[in-house]
């Protein structure tokens, strides 16, 4: 497991930053000119960035929390 916490924040910043990244990229593909009266709007594109955070957030966990898993599992031999 990562022991240097500075590290541990580092690598989760940035993990977050790239997911929501990718995540905002993905959305941009979605019409969701049906759903909004105006899609270009300050609402809409409010709405559009909670979906990217509601979105990355937990695939950004699952990342982290496989990464920490996989790092731990060597030590089931000890």
């Amino acid at each position: 497991m990562i022991e240097n916490s500075g590290l541990l924040a580092l690598i989760s910043i940035v993990a977050q930053l790239l997911f929501f990244a990718l995540t905002w990229w993905a959305l941009q593909s979605v019409k969701f000119e049906a759903v909004f009266r105006h899609a270009k709007s300050l609402q809409a594109r409010i709405l559009y960035v909670l979906l990217a955070i509601a979105i990355s957030y937990p695939v950004t966990k699952f990342f982290l929390d496989y990464v920490n898993w996989s790092l731990i599992l060597p030590q089931i031999y000890d």
